[in-house]
């Protein structure tokens, strides 16, 4: 095979040699659309550039770490893969490479593979944390590249970090369960200490308090996010304190508490409506279809390698939490 060079990259991308080294190595400011002439005539020939000498010479790699809470078990591993989607989108058309490593929802293994990112030579970290509550990220993100947290918020805000204002989904859900009637209503959950937990359990309860119902906490179950625990939980709800609707705040959780009301044959919505939480196509052909508040993870993981880039360009603006809407979608299970 004829060796691909960066005279054939410019001649095809019609810009001079010099142009193409200043795009590769970053060393000088190239227009963007100049650039993605460039990166479109390397993906054309194939035109590999050896990474290893350029990193050396400018001390950048091109490559973004994400670090996410995977668990075998868990559905909500597809939320976090449409988030690595959306980031992945965003760094083809930049010139980046993505290198994925999984925490497994384990603060040690969390801390083991921020060491070795440390020790690694990233541009930036895109990272979903493990306890976003007790975890001090300021102390173990030693490396020299900026970082971007998703859809958890570190305790201290030491880093741009992108969320879904699930909290107002939640409110919205709850709120439309109360206009059908329902009074006693059921709020499953997995562990609190996370942004995401603590905001939906919060929203549950504002809306009860707007809408003058008490808060009764055997109502609410708090356990592991599991499909077993979200079955056990529905069947004490529903047997234990005649709740009439649920609101299970997260995708595992849902299908456990979805099972146990088919394997009971309980009416949905007539006996005991159900709101969840994610747009999987599973919901879809449930019967009835379920609602749910959807999460728009795609675009959560664009913004976050957005934010990430221009830190990486030399962005100096304050640290900011960018919050993106979330949606109520209404079938036929409420």
């Amino acid at each position: 095979m004829e060796n691909i060079s960066m005279k054939d990259v410019a001649q095809k991308a019609k810009v001079s040699t010099a142009t193409v080294s200043h795009v590769i190595n970053e060393t000088r400011y190239v227009a963007e659309e100049t650039k993605k002439k460039v990166y479109k005539a390397m993906k054309e020939l194939d035109y590999q550039p050896n990474s290893v000498a350029r990193s050396l010479r400018s001390r950048k790699s091109n490559i973004i770490g994400l670090l996410v809470p995977l668990v075998a078990s868990d559905t909500s591993n597809f939320f976090f893969m449409s988030i690595a989607n959306g980031i992945e989108q965003v760094l083809k058309e930049n010139g980046y490479n993505l290198i994925l490593s999984n925490s497994s929802e384990d603060l040690s293994i969390e801390q083991d593979q921020i060491k070795v990112f440390n020790s690694q030579l990233i541009d930036g970290l895109i990272i979903a944390p493990v306890d976003s509550q007790k975890h001090d990220y300021k102390e173990n993100l030693r490396g020299n590249y900026p970082v971007v947290f998703i859809d958890r918020q570190p305790k201290e805000l030491t880093s741009d970090t992108v969320l879904i204002d699930s909290g107002a989904g939640t409110y919205k859900a709850i709120e439309l369960l109360i206009s059908k009637g329902h009074t006693k209503i059921g709020f499953i959950t997995g562990p609190l200490g996370i942004t995401t937990s603590d905001e939906r359990l919060q929203a549950y309860k504002n809306a009860l308090k707007n809408n003058n119902l008490s808060y009764d906490e055997s109502l609410v179950k708090i356990g592991s996010a599991t499909f077993d625990k979200g079955h056990s939980f529905t069947k004490e709800l529903v047997e234990e304190t005649g709740a009439t609707a649920i609101f299970a705040a997260n995708n595992i959780m849902t299908m456990g508490a979805v099972h146990y009301l088919q394997e009971k044959d309980i009416p949905i919505p007539d006996k005991v409506a159900i709101i969840g939480f994610d747009d999987y196509d599973w919901l879809r052909i449930t019967s009835p279809p379920l609602s749910v508040v959807k999460q728009p993870s795609y675009e959560m993981g664009k913004k976050a390698v957005e934010l990430l880039i221009k830190r990486i360009n030399g962005s100096k603006d304050p640290y900011d939490v960018h919050r993106l809407p979330s949606e109520l979608v209404v079938r036929g299970s409420c």
